[in-house]
Parts: structure tokens; C-alpha cells; sequence
């Protein structure tokens, strides 16, 4: 099934069995290797914020696919953008995107975008601005890399589960809030709500009071759970939580209440240190699998007994971000 030249903004723009397709290319290119793809693809990362895996694995697989990715950091290496129209532009920023994301797509043959929160009004934040300016401008496919959904995570870890379960339809997703010392993005826990039920299984969200994803997000999931056959239930208890779970992933996210403002949230997420991933609560399970994103503070999100141990992912999650991305971009380039 050809997917050619579309955006890969979230995976919500895909049907399951698309994204299956995807999947099974991935798995076949694990497996066997894979092929350059005659348009020798060129791609612009824009990197707004940090990176480790999703950087490193982009750039390699432009390579693999016989192409070239060129790293652009807005702010440093990149004149810093604005993306707001119609304002006087006497502030840092040098550059529209309107003007930036028209000029790459004349370079490049898609356009990645990293480009988080800026922490400061949810309302606001929750539009994404930018990666739907240069989605409007560029021309070109563009490729979200993390703003406020991680859809390339999304593939590396459906890839992961169809790994080690065979079978999602009908499994028990857990996906449980764990303490951090700073309130982050909930990106991560937006995808996995999104890509568990999209993928027909049973999703179950722990986390203490208050701390509910965006009901835009929460509205998607149901509507992916009735469409594929699972369901959707929100629970403070971790006993209920964990009770015969066949899945844990576990997430850091803030409070959207307080949104922007971590320190007066800090109060109201201190008393939660125990949602820690632990090897007690594990043993509720359904002797389940367990992983993360990346990067994970351990002994604070998920001890190191249960980090070490055979039934972690962790680290065959992150090899698979390349394969899901490499497949992915074979799709919709090739």
C-alpha cells in the first residue's frame, strides 16, 4: 500500500491497517535489510529542542535510505522564528516560518519538526503552532519529531509490542503517570493513549487526581478503542491500575492545571513519589512487558531492578524508533 508523499504528523491521520503496513515494512526491514530508495530523499531536521535518539536515528535513516539529512537548530545554529502572523517582528526572532519553511521545501523533499511546548499557556500550546505552519507552508511532507504528540514513538513502540506480544487486540495497556522532579510534556502519554488503542487493546491511564490528559486526546482514544474493539478507563488506584496489566508504560507528565507553572505544581506532585514502577507492583500483573520512552530517570520513574530485568523494553524500543522512522519515511517518500 503506497503512502506517497504525505505528512506524518500524528498517527490519527492514518488508518490502522496504514499503519500496519508501515509496521510490517519495518519488521521486514529489521529482518532482512532494506534498499536505498531512488529518490535519494533529503530531509531538514528542525530542532527546536533537545535530542538524542530521534535526532541520531533520522540522520541515520536518511543514510540507509541513500539520502541526506541536514540538522538545523532555530535559536543557534538557525535564525530563531516567529510563528505568530501579522505581529510587528522587533523581538529575537529573525525569520518567519512562513519564509523559512518555504525556502527548505525548495531545498529538501520533506521537512522534520521537533518543537515542544513553550510551557506557558496550554490554550495556546495545545494548537501547535509550528509544526502546522510548516505542515501549511513548506510544500513539501512534514514530519513530526515530538511537539505536543510523539507519533514516531508511537511507531517504535507498536513495532515493539507486536514483537513480544504477536497479538494486541484484546491486551491490557497500562499506561501509569510516574514522579519527576519537573513538570513535562505530555506528549509521550498522548501517544501511547493514542497508538494502544488505535492498535485494539484494553487502555487503562493511572494516574493520581488532577493529573488527566487533554480531553482532546482523551476523546481520540475512545473514539480509536470503539473503532478498534478496546476500551478506555481512567483510575487513581495503582492496585486497579496494575491488576492484570499485559502492558506497563510508564510517563512523566505535568499537571495541565498548572501549566507553566512547575513550582507551584511541585506541592501537589510531591505526595506521588510512590507511582514509582516497582517490582512489587509488577507482580500484579499479567507478567507484563514494561518500557519507556527515553531518557528515564531511574529510581525515580522505574527502579532498577525492574529496568534490568528480561521483561524490560526500554532499550528495544529505542533501536526500534529507526526502523519505525525508516519505514515510515520509506512509505512516504518512496
Amino acid at each position: 500500500m503506497p503512502l506517497p508523499r504525505r505528512s506524518f504528523l500524528t498517527t490519527q491521520d492514518f488508518t490502522r491497517r496504514e499503519l500496519e503496513v508501515i509496521l510490517a515494512t519495518a519488521a521486514s526491514q529489521k529482518k532482512s535489510g532494506w534498499k536505498a530508495l531512488k529518490s535519494k530523499p533529503k530531509l531538514a531536521l528542525l530542532f527546536f529542542n533537545p535530542s538524542l535518539r530521534t535526532r541520531s536515528s533520522f540522520e541515520l535513516a536518511a543514510f540507509q535510505l541513500g539520502g541526506h539529512a541536514t540538522t538545523l537548530q532555530p535559536g543557534k545554529d538557525a535564525w530563531p522564528m516567529e510563528v505568530r502572523e501579522g505581529v510587528p517582528m522587533d523581538g529575537e526572532a529573525e525569520e518567519h516560518v512562513k519564509d523559512a519553511a518555504r525556502v527548505l521545501g525548495r531545498f529538501f523533499d520533506a521537512v522534520c519538526v521537533r518543537c515542544f511546548p513553550k510551557f506557558q499557556d496550554w490554550a495556546t500550546d495545545r494548537q501547535d503552532a509550528m509544526l502546522h505552519a510548516v505542515a501549511r507552508y513548506a510544500g513539501v511532507p512534514v514530519v513530526n519529531m515530538e511537539t505536543i504528540v510523539h507519533p514516531c514513538q508511537e511507531l517504535a513502540l507498536a513495532l515493539t509490542m507486536k514483537e513480544k506480544m504477536k497479538k494486541t487486540d484484546g491486551k491490557k495497556f497500562l499506561l501509569t503517570w510516574t514522579f519527576h522532579p519537573k513538570g513535562l510534556n505530555t506528549a509521550v502519554a498522548n501517544s501511547a493513549a493514542l497508538i494502544s488503542t488505535k492498535m485494539g487493546m484494553n487502555l487503562t491511564i493511572l494516574r493520581p487526581p488532577g493529573y488527566d490528559l487533554d480531553p482532546m486526546f482523551m476523546d481520540q482514544a475512545r473514539e480509536n478503542a470503539r473503532a478498534n474493539g478496546g476500551s478506555v478507563e481512567v483510575t487513581d488506584s495503582i492496585e486497579k491500575g496494575y491488576a492484570g496489566a499485559d502492558f506497563v508504560y510508564c510517563k512523566s507528565w505535568g499537571n495541565l492545571a498548572y501549566f507553566g507553572k512547575w513550582e507551584e505544581e511541585k506541592k501537589v506532585r510531591e505526595p506521588y513519589r510512590h507511582f514509582i514502577v516497582d517490582a512489587e507492583k509488577m507482580r500484579r500483573t499479567n507478567d507484563a512487558w514494561v518500557s519507556h520512552c527515553l531518557p528515564m530517570r531511574r529510581n525515580v520513574k522505574m527502579t532498577d531492578e525492574v529496568a534490568d530485568s528480561k521483561k524490560c523494553l526500554i532499550i528495544d524500543e529505542a533501536e526500534n524508533r529507526l526502523h519505525g522512522q525508516r519505514a515510515m519515511l520509506t512509505h512516504i517518500l518512496g
